[in-house]
């Protein structure tokens, strides 16, 4: 195979700077911040709206990198290292990955749809495996960036590729397909993910279908409307159309499985499914379709797929034992997805101290030498400080690598488990999914009740990325992460909004700042509620102060003095409207006399604060303080000689108002997936979900109530299920008695009676369920603006509202 920087020139036509000695690449980057770069990696500088790859080249240099392959070469770099120059770093990246796709000639599976995709990725892996060298997409990675990383992960051992992928706009998909080149594909379902990027469904399904232009066969249900704009043979199933390649005659639920009767080219035969909702079933029908189509034969179909199982496709991060945090990778063990969830470990790392419980690594496709050096290495570069092995492979080759304690089976580990030797660290949990590591993360999480609130990390990522869009590429971005972010969580969210580099941290008080600075945070922190006893202590941790009194501004400089400071930064705040907090037009000359001349501290931005930017009715209001910031501000910057950064724009200023972005903005609620229209809302991913489980079902006869005061009286024989959650965990009272509801199996049940201190009860009469089925109080259904209609209150105050016993699990795909 010829896959080097000299036939990776001539792919990209790049015009080459430097002394090149001809290389093959071992690590594709575009990550700065992987401990994983090294002299073997070749560096692709992206470039966004607010990005720019270019920036770290020279520190990458610096950790030993010589190869990258740029857009333009920075400054004083020209001699430093090897560069190929291209016209667009991403194009060159999907262009190499198509070449590189090109160099093997094994069938390759395309899995695109709108739900769906990672879990038939998943089980085709599983079902397919013991027939084939099964290389495929890690976790979910199917976009314009992740599918050209996906597929540098084929090498010469492998024999069958399963790929994903995911769209969200016109003229993706055949990027896409360039990359992947799939012979076999599967489309799973059409819904309403990424609507918002097509002009009608038609056209959604009309690109998405564009993976299949060179397919020999495509798998999917029976749907005209989607098999319209498929030109290439079909493989298709239903449940009610004869005509289908393949049809259920017979469908039937027992206890926790499903039984069906398949009929195809004119054999009919018997699955049993480990499941019973129609989201698995349709799934599985796809896997079989697939099967089918590689003439697996049917006695290894039906006893491959009963063994089927959930897939858990997430990377969670968990507070654990002894002041630990958790990272729950405890079902996949590959390659691949070893050196992704090294990187989450090390971006959410919250100690110095990192330890790595993993398991022997399988479906690498490289031989087992070759396979173990490569870990070896990769482990040697995270640093990580403890190496626990469970495996006889992975125990025999990793021996040599300092502070390894091995163990041939997950059994022999747990029976000399001590919960005094993990403390203070950081622990990443990596096994493949028959060495049961489920059990070692039960052991390590903090225990707590079965109500938890999932934050998603990758939600987060989104709606970041969506308001900077609506930005300057020069307008810096201010994160709030007041009220323990929202709700939602304070460091682990800080961690990733410093991996994206967001220019400040935003708290209310001194020991949130504090709290974040102890977890390792360095991006620079506002305190934007200062209180004068805290001066002291946001000098120790580096916390700067917004000021908004001239009481205040003489305490912070008499600390300053005392301490021999110069030049603190600190943050003046101007009242123009708001009447909260801040400085009045005519409190200006006497700030300027105190600022004057005064090397104590040095004025880093000057803002304000819209009282009314969520609602364009108040338009001229809020352009009339707008006008009032600009007309003091120039006040200040002019007569102190003072180029400070400016902003005034919060989440729905940054939406309505993006005419007054100037310097920064401050990005709050909307980073946690809540706008203050419903078109702003559309835009945004649900980010927390709240969750919970029926701990009890019961039958309450008619004429019986429920719950204190006897507030619902049952009319007829009712379904009851109790869940463990109540207002002590921060759930309003108000919405008892039929007020609000919660999800069940995709199904509605009503809160009925009085919301009690730890449970609330719905009905579930019409809701098919059992004990310990999962029960959403707010995420996608109902949604938290849904709840605060309800109360006729807004979202922050109940999401702010879940009580600090509610364990949050966050979590990235």
């Amino acid at each position: 195979m010829t896959f080097s920087l000299t036939s990776i020139i001539s792919a990209l036509n790049a015009k080459v700077s430097g002394s090149f000695e001809d290389f093959k690449p071992e690590n594709i980057s575009i990550d700065s911040r992987s401990l994983q770069n090294g002299n073997g990696t070749l560096f692709f500088a992206l470039t966004g709206s607010h990005h720019d790859g270019h920036q770290y080249i020279q520190q990458l240099i610096n950790k030993g990198v010589r190869n990258f392959v740029v857009q333009y070469i920075p400054d004083g770099l020209e001699n430093k290292a090897n560069f190929l120059v291209v016209e667009n770093t991403l194009f060159a990246l999907q262009q190499m990955a198509g070449y590189y796709r090109s160099l093997f000639s094994f069938p390759i599976i395309g899995i695109t749809g709108s739900n769906g995709k990672t879990i038939v990725k998943e089980w085709l892996n599983f079902l397919l495996s013991p027939d084939y060298s099964v290389v495929r997409s890690p976790k979910s990675y199917n976009s314009q960036v992740g599918v050209p990383l996906s597929v540098f992960g084929i090498n010469e051992q492998h024999d069958l590729g399963i790929f994903e992928a995911g769209i969200s706009q016109k003229g993706e998909m055949e990027k896409l397909e360039n990359i992947i080149q799939p012979n076999i594909g599967v489309f799973t379902s059409i819904g309403s993910a990424h609507d918002e990027g097509f002009l009608s469904q038609e056209e959604k399904i009309a690109e998405k279908t564009k993976l299949f232009n060179h397919c020999s066969l495509v798998v999917l249900e029976k749907n005209p409307l989607i098999e319209h704009y498929i030109s290439q043979p079909k493989l298709t199933w239903s449940f009610t159309d004869k005509n289908a390649t393949l049809f259920v005659s017979q469908k039937w639920a027992e206890n926790t499985a499903t039984r069906l009767t398949l009929v195809y080219q004119d054999q009919t035969f018997e699955v049993t499914l480990p499941f019973t909702d129609e989201f698995s079933i349709q799934n599985a029908m796809n896997c079989i379709g697939v099967l089918l189509y590689l003439n697996t034969s049917i006695s290894v179909i039906t006893e491959r797929i009963q063994n089927l199982y959930p897939i858990e496709i997430r990377l969670q991060a968990k507070k654990g034992i002894n002041n630990c945090i958790i990272i729950d990778d405890s079902y996949s063990s590959d390659y691949q997805s070893l050196k992704i969830a090294l990187d989450f470990l090390e971006q959410q790392k919250l100690h110095q101290k990192k330890t790595i419980i993993v398991s022997d690594i399988f479906q690498s496709g490289l031989p087992t030498e070759v396979l173990y050096q490569k870990v070896f290495s990769t482990l040697q570069n995270n640093h990580i400080d403890r190496i626990i092995t469970i495996g006889e492979t992975i125990s025999n080759y990793l021996s040599k690598l300092p502070h390894v304690i091995s163990f041939s089976s997950t059994a022999d580990f747990l029976k000399q488990f001590n919960t005094q030797s993990f403390q203070n660290e950081t622990v990443l949990v990596k096994g493949a999914r028959s060495f049961n590591f489920d059990e070692i993360v039960v052991l390590l999480e903090e225990k707590k009740h079965e109500t938890v609130m999932e934050i998603n990390l990758d939600a987060i990522t989104y709606n970041l990325n969506f308001y900077r869009s609506k930005l300057k590429p020069e307008t810096k971005v201010m994160v709030m992460l007041k009220a323990f972010g929202y709700g939602n969580g304070g460091f682990e969210i800080a961690k990733l909004l410093e991996h994206l580099k967001v220019d400040y941290l935003g708290v209310a008080f001194a020991d949130e700042g504090v709290e974040l600075r102890k977890a390792g945070i360095s991006t620079p922190i506002i305190v934007l509620n200062p209180e004068n006893y805290s001066f002291n202590t946001m000098i120790a941790y580096d916390l700067e102060p917004e000021i908004y009194s001239i009481n205040g501004l003489h305490s912070f400089l008499k600390i300053a003095q005392e301490k021999n400071i110069s030049q603190y930064p600190i943050h003046i705040k101007l009242d123009t409207g708001m009447h909260r907090l801040g400085f009045e037009a005519a409190q200006l000359d006497e700030l300027i006399a105190v600022l004057k001349n005064n090397n104590f501290v040095a004025v880093k931005s000057i803002f304000s604060h819209l009282a009314a930017s969520d609602d364009k009715q108040f338009d001229a209001f809020t352009y009339k303080q707008f006008e009032c910031y600009q007309e003091n501000s120039k006040k200040l910057t002019e007569t102190l000689h003072i180029k400070p950064i400016r902003h005034i724009l919060n989440t729905s200023g940054i939406f309505n108002y993006p005419e007054m972005q100037m310097e920064m903005v401050r990005l709050g609620i909307g980073l946690y997936g809540i706008g203050n229209s419903d078109y702003e809302n559309q835009q945004l991913q649900n980010v927390s979900t709240l969750k919970s489980i029926i701990s009890q079902i019961r039958i309450v006869e008619k004429g019986e109530s429920v719950g204190y005061s006897r507030k619902f009286i049952a009319n007829k024989p009712t379904t009851v299920a109790s869940i463990p959650i109540g207002y002590a965990d921060g759930i309003r009272r108000s919405l008892g008695n039929q007020k609000s509801y919660v999800t069940i199996n995709g199904q509605r049940a009503d809160i009925i009676g009085n919301i009690c201190m730890d449970t609330l009860m719905v009905d579930v009469t019409r809701v098919n369920c059992k004990e310990g089925d999962e029960v959403i109080i707010f995420g996608e259904r109902p949604k938290v603006t849904e709840l605060a209609e309800f109360l006729n209150t807004i979202p922050y105050e109940i999401l702010t509202g879940i009580s600090q016993r509610v364990k949050r699990v966050f979590y990235k795909n």
